[in-house]
Parts: structure tokens; C-alpha cells; sequence
């Protein structure tokens, strides 16, 4: 029979166009995707997409059944969650922790998804508890978190969303504007602009500049996007941004780079307690989010 996290596992192969990222994305080992593959293409007697082939391609019989699974799926979804309303609070309250500053603004048609799906409840988004987010959640504060720093828990579920780069940003005339890509040699002394967060919990120092042994310049703060993306332009500083976040520069004389010659990969989490009454509407929440983030 096929089952639901067959369906899964095909719209995450069919969203990540890998086994490796859609492993990540179900949050289950590579070799566990595999068996569940395999013991789908057993019960339907034939392959669901090509070996070797990338992009992932599928076969006739695997697209049929990921058309089933974009049919079923949000139905399922609908279904749960109406069924749930039945068990719990009519206007539930959805509490959301954000640890990223810059990710209000590419938020904002996720919730607006969400509350057209729930109308029933509300939804709110904060990045009051930061860095502590996940305590939080585990004490019941948030009812679901977004970080890209999972911290294993047995009471807490995470979600793989998506991947993210996170690139320097610098003036364009300014003199490191013309390289491919930077060394963290390259960054020594530069004033770093950056939210109001302690610059030991920035990525570009934890994955970038302390594993080199590089100090960096003064921490310029800024509170919000446009404020630190202008300040860059004026060549106060130089900062490092998810690439969503660039996308707000309306203009402005800037230029993206890459942190190092592979980049500087990171992914975001969805973490929310699974035996939470509103485990279901944190489910959707995420799933939604996702969807977002690979757009971007």
C-alpha cells in the first residue's frame, strides 16, 4: 500500500532534485530515504525516477504518483487540521520564534498564506526571545521556532526548510567589490555592521573568521535592513547577509560576494514540539515556510 511519507518523500525529491536534500528535508538519514524508495518501487513493480540522472529525473510512474501526492497532500493537510479544530481551542493562538532579524520582510506572503488556510487563528511572529528561542519552546513560551542552530532534544521535532548562502556585502566601488569570493584574511580589521546580536552568534565570525584565527574590526550596530544596507553603501562597514536579505537594496550601489571559494552554506530549521496541541498548525506553518524558501 502507499502511504503518506511515501508521498513525502517524493515531493521532497521533486523540491531538492537530490537524495541527499531530500534525506535533509524529511530529516532522515540517506540510507533510510533509500530503503523507503526501494520498498516503494517494490510495491508498484517499477522504477519512480532515473539512476545517475541530474537533475533528478523522474519516470512516468514516479511523476503519476508525485501528481497523486500534490493532489493528496494538502487535502490531508486541510483535513487534519479541521479535525483538530474540534479537539482544541476555536481561535488557537500560533506563537512563532524568529532568531534571524532579515527574515520579517520575505515572511510576510507565508503568513498571509496562513491566515487565508486558518482563518480560525492567529498568528504571531517574534524575535523577542532571540537567541533563547529554543528555551522558550521547550518551557512552551513559542509554540514553533525558526533557527538555523538545532540543538538535539528529544521533546523537539525539527524540519528541514531550505538551504541559504550567506554572502559579504560591500559598496561597489568599494576595494573588495571586484573578488570573486574572500578569504578571511581578506576581512581583517574591517568595521563589521551587523543586527544588534553579540558578534560571537553571527555566522560570518563562528563559520567564517574565528576557525581562521581572524579578529575583525569594530561591530557597527544596526537595527533595521535598509539602515544597515545604506550604511554599507556610504562604506561605513561591510556586512554579511542571508541572500534574501540583499534583495531589499532598492537600489542602492551594492555587490554580493562570496564568503570563501565554496561559499557559506547554512540551513534553516523548523523546530516545534509534536505533542503540542497545535502541533498540526506548527506543521503547516513550517511546510509553508519551506515552499517560501526555496524560491528563494
Amino acid at each position: 500500500m502507499i502511504e503518506l511519507r511515501h508521498l513525502r518523500t517524493l515531493i521532497a525529491l521533486k523540491e531538492t532534485g537530490s537524495l541527499a536534500g531530500a534525506a535533509a528535508k524529511r530529516f532522515v538519514t540517506q540510507s533510510a530515504l533509500s530503503h523507503q524508495i526501494k520498498e516503494l518501487e517494490t510495491r508498484i513493480n517499477s522504477a519512480i525516477f532515473v539512476r545517475k540522472s541530474k537533475p533528478l529525473a523522474f519516470t512516468p510512474e514516479g511523476i503519476k504518483l508525485l501528481k497523486l501526492a500534490e493532489d493528496i497532500l494538502p487535502k490531508v493537510m486541510e483535513t487534519e487540521n479541521e479535525l483538530k479544530q474540534g479537539l482544541n481551542d476555536e481561535n488557537p493562538l500560533l506563537r512563532v520564534g524568529i532568531e534571524c532579524h532579515s527574515c520579517f520582510r520575505w515572511l510576510m506572503p507565508v503568513m498571509t498564506q496562513f491566515r487565508q488556510m486558518h482563518s480560525h487563528a492567529t498568528l504571531d511572529l517574534s524575535s523577542r526571545y532571540l537567541f533563547d528561542s529554543l528555551d522558550a519552546l521547550g518551557s512552551g513560551s513559542l509554540d514553533v521556532v525558526l533557527t538555523s542552530d538545532p540543538v538535539p532534544d528529544q521533546s523537539i521535532h525539527y524540519k528541514h526548510l531550505f538551504d541559504f548562502e550567506v554572502k559579504l556585502v560591500v559598496a561597489t566601488d568599494h576595494p573588495l567589490a571586484q573578488e570573486t569570493y574572500v578569504t578571511p584574511e581578506q576581512l581583517t580589521g574591517y568595521p563589521i555592521l551587523s543586527y544588534p546580536v553579540p558578534i560571537e552568534r553571527m555566522d560570518i565570525y563562528r563559520h567564517f573568521l574565528e576557525p581562521a584565527g581572524i579578529t575583525p574590526g569594530p561591530q557597527i550596530h544596526c537595527d533595521l535592513t535598509l539602515m544597515l544596507l545604506q550604511r554599507i553603501a556610504c562604506k561605513d562597514g561591510i556586512a554579511a547577509l542571508p541572500s534574501w536579505s540583499i534583495k531589499e537594496a532598492h537600489g542602492l550601489s551594492l555587490t554580493s560576494i562570496s564568503l570563501g571559494e565554496k561559499g557559506l552554506t547554512r540551513s534553516l530549521f523548523g523546530a516545534y514540539r509534536p505533542n503540542n496541541t497545535k502541533g498540526l498548525l506548527s506543521q503547516n506553518w513550517l511546510e509553508l515556510v519551506s515552499q517560501e524558501g526555496m524560491k528563494k
